[in-house]
């Protein structure tokens, strides 16, 4: 394959999936850049040593081809400067954070960020004498009315873990920035195909790797893009925590990045008619998707993001436990998981999230659900007729089933 020249050459991200950290003349003409294990790089000469050391790290943590095609790849894809690899998700996350601040500094948070990107605040950062706040999610104005100079970090998922607000980011990073704070975002819902977070404000995008990018569910990896400004601060740290990405797992999630686009495609149209059918069911209180019209973050979403995820949640109406065992003995189709983003369908019942701030009222059981790449009429036919087998456990007999409104 042939290189592309400049930007004005970008063709369609679709096609950009199926030609980006490829270069087979280097690698005797691999489709696929090989799978590259070794710590210690060799030179021939005193001055190849030297350029090596300048050009690029010369031992093996540093980096490798495969590791830098993906990253090349991702950072493509993002917008940014640069991208660098971790060994997870999570590690990702608390590296972009521990980068950015220091002893006496301030982070804001979003209040409804991953579950252990919180507990890593609230007991980490705080060991490191790194005050923590929390802000509400969905009111750019108290952001603003909690930052102060010593404010050098603002942490956004949007849209938020387990109850999904989409954040209006624009306005978050305009006000993070007038002091100037970095912004770091999790971007792991949307991908790089659906929402373009350096258009937006970030200064930092992470990505768990290893749920959508990877795809399969069988490898672990996160990554983080920066701009310019801030790629020193994220290279840095996962130097010298000697951060290193398993060379298989790199290979997997550069292996899977081809079929990107097709499957986030489908993941979006399965979650979103999964999400249509369950608002018509009477076992459901309210369905949390973000690309429903209904939903109270659809118009940021739709201003914002270019598609969806297959990962949103139900809330359900109130239920017995032993209702709620009937439900998830009944799914055929959906496995009890945690990592979401393969190609399999999940199910999980989860707690009410933790919030400092006024939060969505929950008048009964959430459960996560995430849309896999199955026939989407199985997958609607799976959990209503479980949801059904629940609400009979509890009533004793059957209800409408409203058939005409499901979305086959």
């Amino acid at each position: 394959m042939k290189r592309l020249r400049d930007d004005r050459d970008m063709p369609a991200i679709e096609t950009l999936l199926c030609h980006l950290g490829r270069t087979p003349a280097e690698h005797a003409g691999m489709v696929n850049v090989p799978v590259y294990r070794g710590s210690t790089i060799l030179a021939e000469t005193l001055e190849d040593w030297e350029k090596q050391n300048k050009d690029y790290p010369s031992y093996g943590r540093f980096g490798s081809p495969l590791s830098r095609a993906l990253e090349a790849a991702i950072c493509k894809l993002e917008g940014g400067y640069r991208s660098i690899l971790f060994p997870s998700g999570q590690s990702a996350c608390t590296h972009a954070l521990l980068g950015c601040l220091k002893a006496g500094d301030r982070v804001l948070i979003s209040d409804g960020v991953y579950t252990p990107v919180r507990s890593f605040a609230d007991e980490v950062l705080a060991k490191l004498q790194i005050e923590v706040q929390y802000f509400s999610p969905t009111e750019p104005s108290d952001l603003s009315a909690k930052m102060n100079a010593k404010t050098r970090a603002v942490y956004l998922e949007s849209p938020s873990s387990f109850t999904f607000e989409v954040l209006d980011v624009p306005a978050l990073a305009a006000i993070a920035h007038r002091a100037n704070a970095h912004v770091i975002m999790d971007n792991t819902w949307a991908t790089p195909l659906y929402f373009r977070p350096f258009e937006h404000g970030v200064d930092i995008s992470i990505h768990a790797a290893t749920k959508y990018i990877v795809g399969h569910s069988d490898a672990f990896l996160g990554v983080a893009t920066a701009n310019e400004a801030a790629w020193p601060l994220i290279e840095s740290s996962a130097h010298q925590f000697g951060e290193l990405a398993a060379p298989d797992d790199i290979y997997l999630a550069l292996r899977a990045l081809r079929s990107l686009a097709v499957r986030m495609e489908r993941h979006w149209e399965n979650g979103l008619k999964l999400a249509q059918s369950l608002q018509v069911h009477p076992a459901v209180n309210k369905v949390l998707h973000p690309a429903l019209p209904n939903d109270p973050g659809h118009g940021l979403w739709k201003r914002d993001f270019s598609g969806a995820s297959g990962l949103f949640g139900i809330v359900l109406k109130p239920i017995s436990r032993r209702q709620l065992s009937v439900l998830f003995d009944s799914l055929r189709l959906f496995g009890i998981g945690l990592s979401w983003g393969g190609y399999d369908s999940l199910a999980l019942l989860v707690d009410p999230p933790k919030r400092t701030e006024p939060s969505l009222a929950l008048p009964g059981p959430l459960i996560r659900i995430h849309a896999g790449l199955e026939r989407v009429g199985d997958l609607i036919s799976d959990l209503h007729q479980a949801l059904q087998a629940a609400y009979d456990a509890g009533t004793g007999g059957a209800v409408e089933r409203r058939e005409e409104e499901l979305i086959n």
